[in-house]
């Protein structure tokens, strides 16, 4: 049996972080998803579709969102499951009790799991509903499947850990069901097939980034199940890519002089050595032609001579020797916060006089 799984779409997210026009633009691109995955799965010759839900980003969804997705799914001559996660829980008021679905869709409304037979496929469907944004018992728990010569799959929402807010899925608990296979949503980075007892699982990640915490290629999984074993393959999805991208400093206008297009949304970290911070709302306007979107950070750091003058006994010596001690504990993203405010620091003690040894 061949499963295109997918998860975590997303619809509807606000994208707060991207001007008006590009938020506009990447909104559209993910109610395409759909469209893309029943494209995909006409293509592989996907026996069915299983969505490990947070398909919707939250309440604030759209007519169009739904209408586009229930448009894509019900073109599809093979059954579709979904199972509502943490972001579009099942209740009486959400778009999937309220709305008008394709009669190949089923859409799992309960937080036990239920089965649904395939006999076409000689396979089992077994899945559950987030019934709320929460829920800290675990689906899985004492869950095992019939073994009756079928394929047994579950598709559900949930995060593979001992204890946690959304649905944990305990250490032993996925081998211990007996399924061939799990499709689960929930993570955003795809986890690659993996395997506990005779059972596999997989998290797909999201289709599409939504921000520079979800860097990289996304897309889906088609997986093939036998009762001899389980094979994956991811297949790329996203129209985009967030990119994060370092540039030195010392080269900042070369690079800049030299871009070519692209279509992705890329973060430009600055590194290197530098007595001042680089002019980040500049540099930004000035490569903005060059991506759909850019944004720069600064993470240079303040020459090595100029440190030296934590051994001085003075004000600005203190000042340094604690912002030093400061530094070498803090993670990286406090370095950049810490870097700054000890420019900020000298500046403020030193006055108009130049700081340069």
């Amino acid at each position: 049996m061949r499963i295109l799984h997918a998860a975590d779409l997303h619809l509807d997210s606000p994208l707060s972080s991207l001007p008006a026009p590009q938020a506009a633009q990447r909104r559209r691109e993910l109610r395409d998803i759909p469209h893309r995955l029943a494209q995909l799965a006409r293509a592989e010759g996907a026996d069915v579709v299983l969505l490990g839900g947070d398909l919707l980003d939250a309440d604030r969804v759209y007519p169009q969102s739904i209408q586009a997705m229930a448009q894509a799914l019900g073109e599809l001559s093979i059954p579709v499951f979904i199972a509502p996660g943490n972001h579009d829980p099942y209740t009486p008021q959400s778009p999937y009790a309220a709305a008008s679905w394709p009669d190949n869709v089923h859409i799992f409304s309960t937080p036990q799991m239920e089965a649904v037979e395939l006999p076409q496929l000689d396979a089992v469907i077994h899945g559950c509903a987030f019934p709320a944004p929460h829920r800290e018992d675990s689906p899985l728990s004492g869950y095992t499947v019939a073994r009756d010569g079928r394929l047994h799959i579950l598709c559900l929402h949930g995060e593979v850990a001992p204890t946690g807010r959304y649905a944990p899925i305990l250490p032993g608990q996925l081998g211990a069901t007996g399924a061939h296979y799990a499709a689960l949503g929930h993570v955003h980075r795809c986890s690659g097939l993996q395997r506990e007892g005779e059972t596999y699982w997989a998290y797909p990640g999201c289709p599409e980034g939504r921000g520079f915490d979800e860097v990289g290629e996304k897309g889906c999984l088609l997986v093939d199940v036998t009762h001899q074993g389980t094979t994956a393959r991811f297949v790329p999805l996203c129209c985009r890519k967030y990119r994060i991208q370092e540039v030195d400093v010392d080269n900042l206008s070369q690079t800049l002089a030299q871009m070519e297009y692209s279509e992705d949304l890329v973060r430009l970290t600055v590194t290197g050595q530098a007595e001042t911070p680089p002019a980040l709302p500049a540099l930004t306007q000035l490569a903005a032609p060059h991506f759909f979107y850019v944004e720069f950070a600064d993470a240079t750091t303040l020459p090595q001579t100029l440190w030296q003058r934590a051994g001085e006994d003075s004000l600005t010596g203190l000042f340094l020797r604690t912002m030093w001690e400061k530094l070498q504990q803090a993670s990286p993203e406090e370095q950049h916060r810490l870097i700054l405010a000890t420019r900020f620091g000298l500046a403020a003690l030193e006055g108009e006089e130049d700081i340069r040894p």
